[in-house]
């Protein structure tokens, strides 16, 4: 009986609205997926300056006046100061009584950040704050090949400091190496704790017998950055520490190092977008009963 009650409804007219929404779909999912296809080319410059980033790990780092701790503070500044760099490359060097190379000049920031959080106090036996050693290792670093400008960053206390840094610090600088420094630490000072699985056990003592506490000695690395050319900075807030070095490193001219090619697909979804969309808007033209013109057409004879 449904031919006599809805003459005029069209039985093939739904199938087209279903296969018309289906293909729009589909076309939209292609859309999302966004394939690609023909290659094209992208050259990406590389220019900056060359930084080493030199860090105490001596015993009096695990002083905890400034929270969680010394060192883990220097490791923080020093990933922060990472990540706001641009295509500036990066060696590390890790230093107590002696210093240790740990990541030469490199452009892969994602090793120095792992290669910065293994740093800890018994990376190094030998026992002091030998900046010197620091400063004249960071000079083999940088290569005579290069134009760049030549940056050290110091992150200390100064404490337990050997040898005379300034005079070391002051031949670098004629080598062209600028010398920036980091206090980290308190002037009021703080103990030493040694722990044993994470747990405090006791605190530094001397030989006397009494709990040693460790100060910032921020002249002596005010002095060191004098020699150098450079400038001081307090490492108790992170952001000041990043504005500050930012202001030095903005006036220094950046070199070009060198220029990539990569080759990448360009993307095609506008194209599956555009059809998607036609088909999702032909929807709305079709209505569920017989086209007019078709019926008085009579192709059939009916």
């Amino acid at each position: 009986m449904l031919g006599h009650l809805i003459p005029d409804r069209s039985w093939f007219k739904p199938v087209l609205k279903l296969v018309t929404v289906c293909m729009g779909i589909t076309f939209l999912i292609l859309a999302l997926v966004n394939l690609k296809a023909g290659e094209k080319l992208e050259t990406v410059n590389r220019e900056g300056v060359d930084i080493v980033f030199a860090v105490d790990v001596s015993k009096s780092m695990l002083a905890e006046d400034i929270a969680p701790s010394r060192l883990e503070k220097s490791q923080r500044l020093v990933t922060e100061i990472i990540n706001n760099l641009a295509s500036d490359r990066i060696g590390l060097i890790a230093y107590a009584g002696s210093a240790v190379p740990q990541l030469p000049i490199t452009t892969d920031y994602g090793s120095a950040r792992l290669f910065l959080q293994s740093l800890n106090t018994d990376l190094i036996s030998s026992q002091g704050t030998a900046i010197n050693e620091a400063i004249q290792l960071a000079e083999s670093y940088y290569s005579d090949q290069t134009e760049a400008a030549k940056i050290l960053v110091i992150i200390s206390d100064g404490e337990d400091h050997e040898g005379d840094s300034a005079s070391v610090a002051e031949a670098a600088a004629e080598k062209g190496i600028r010398i920036i420094t980091i206090g980290v630490g308190t002037e009021k000072g703080g103990t030493i704790p040694i722990k044993v699985n994470d747990v405090v056990r006791e605190f530094k003592k001397d030989r006397d017998g009494k709990t040693v506490i460790t100060k910032l000695n921020a002249e002596t690395l005010k002095e060191i950055a004098s020699a150098g050319n450079g400038a001081y900075i307090d490492g108790t807030v992170t952001a000041t520490v990043i504005e500050e070095l930012k202001e030095q490193l903005s006036g220094i001219d950046k070199v070009a190092f060198d220029s990539q090619q990569y080759s990448d697909f360009e993307s095609q979804f506008q194209w599956f977008l555009g059809f998607g969309l036609f088909f999702l808007f032909l929807d709305i033209f079709y209505l569920e009963k017989k086209t007019g013109w078709l019926k008085k057409l009579n192709l059939f004879n009916e």
